[in-house]
């Protein structure tokens, strides 16, 4: 399965939940949408659904993880043998090739994104400030976990947006998700 998500705001080399929150709070709206619309996940609710019925069937709300009453749905998750390869393009404020700038060294921008894509792992990743909307529940998120990154390619080059505040970026993040091994389970969803 491959698709395409996008992401346009500061990207901070250090940072807390709050904004890592917000980042994975941007990306849930296109994650929903590939849930809705891509062939292999249509039909697949069951994975994010809990359903209250007496028989259940074994991956019912398989993709759900519950923290603190607030419910996740990664699409990448090891329950499946899936993992992700992904291709970056970040656009910065600054020339091609500036490593270490006003915006961050690039490699902690890319640890705040790599912990936003994923699930929080406990309460203490999730703003205490935090509701989820209707709309958000479940909130879909890329990553179970971001040791499901097998391969990382990232290019940099310059954001021409006049006035753009130094902090700013623009990602297109192309992902190629795989399994470790083909299952009934995730045939539909390797590349």
């Amino acid at each position: 399965m491959h698709f395409t998500l996008t992401y346009s705001g500061q990207l901070p080399s250090s940072s807390n939940a709050k904004v890592k929150h917000d980042i994975r709070r941007k990306l849930h709206p296109q994650l929903k949408e590939l849930w809705r619309t891509h062939p292999a996940l249509v039909g697949s609710t069951n994975l994010v659904t809990r359903n209250c019925g007496e028989e259940e069937d074994s991956s019912d709300a398989a993709f759900l993880t519950n923290i603190q009453g607030n419910d996740f749905a990664p699409l990448v998750h090891p329950r499946y043998y899936l993992h992700a390869e992904l291709d970056i393009l970040m656009l910065r404020p600054e020339a091609p090739g500036a490593v270490i700038s006003k915006a961050g060294d690039i490699d902690n921008q890319l640890k705040t994104l790599f912990d936003a894509l994923r699930r929080p792992t406990d309460q203490s990743e999730i703003p205490s400030s935090w509701s989820p909307t209707a709309d958000e529940t479940p909130l879909y998120c890329l990553l179970e976990d971001d040791k499901l990154i097998t391969k990382v390619g990232v290019e940099t080059d310059r954001l021409l947006t006049p006035g753009a505040n130094a902090k700013d970026v623009q990602l297109t993040i192309r992902v190629a998700v795989k399994g470790f091994t083909a299952t009934w389970g995730n045939l539909g969803m390797i590349a």
